[in-house]
């Protein structure tokens, strides 16, 4: 008879076989992958994000490089000439946003004037800048200090008269035709605005006075003749028509 205070035994169940995994890397028990490579695949992960931070670099890198060769590399004279402020009416109010007039010019007979449109100041700036630069035209200058004739413009209310000055005379122009003048590399020349103070009609008439200038080089070019030919019939001598004819620039 067994003694009553020895412990029975619990019969212990066979221990499962140690599985040795073949040779090779380690199976993966993490489950099946999303659709989306959720765990680092194709369809994200820091490696992916990583690649997307490359790509943007390049798009950035490309856009940069557009930016850097819009004026050729030269140094360009911006002057901003107006600002206002201005609304649009919608659905819900208001929407108040800024226009810029600026005037870009090398000094050396190249000028334009461009307008720009945005909800930030340094960015309707930024437009105006652009289009100027986009729609320059280049305007002949006589000893690159004044203009070689007077000249009439006209837009809108707005009429203005150039005229060309001696050395010394500096500039006699007031407002936004001050800024044009500056920009385009004339130092000697009289003005007059009549009509209207609108700078936008103002800056416009002064370029279409500026589009009429033309030189003696590119007048006798057209008619088939010398330059100091022309320069004599006005009064000047041989010598001094010889002299002026190599003092003309375009």
């Amino acid at each position: 008879m067994a003694d009553e205070n020895e412990t029975p035994q619990v019969a212990q169940a066979p221990a499962a076989p140690e599985t040795v995994a073949p040779d090779g890397p380690p199976a993966d028990t993490r489950g099946p992958r999303s659709p989306r490579g959720g765990r680092g695949g194709p369809g994200g992960g820091r490696d992916n994000r990583g690649g997307g931070a490359n790509r943007g670099g390049r798009r950035d890198d490309k856009r940069g490089g557009n930016r850097g060769g819009d004026d050729g590399g030269e140094e360009l004279i911006e002057k901003l000439v107006h600002i206002n402020r201005v609304s649009k009416t919608v659905k819900g109010g208001k929407r108040f946003g800024f226009a810029a007039l600026v005037v870009v010019g090398d000094g050396k007979g190249r000028s334009g004037f461009g307008h720009g449109k945005a909800r930030e100041v340094p960015e309707a700036i930024s437009k105006a800048t652009a289009a100027a630069k986009k729609a320059m035209i280049r305007v002949p200058l006589r000893d690159g200090r004044t203009l070689h004739h007077d000249g009439n413009g006209h837009f809108g209310a707005g009429k203005v008269t150039v005229r060309s000055a001696p050395s010394g005379t500096g500039i006699i122009a007031g407002g936004p035709m001050r800024a044009v003048f500056e920009s385009l590399g004339v130092h000697d020349v009289v003005t007059k605005s009549v009509g209207t103070s609108n700078p936008y009609n103002m800056i416009r008439a002064t370029f279409e006075a500026l589009k009429e200038q033309t030189s003696p080089r590119s007048v006798a070019q057209r008619r088939g003749k010398k330059v100091s030919d022309l320069l004599g019939r006005g009064g000047m001598g041989g010598a001094e028509a010889e002299a002026a004819a190599d003092a003309v620039t375009e």
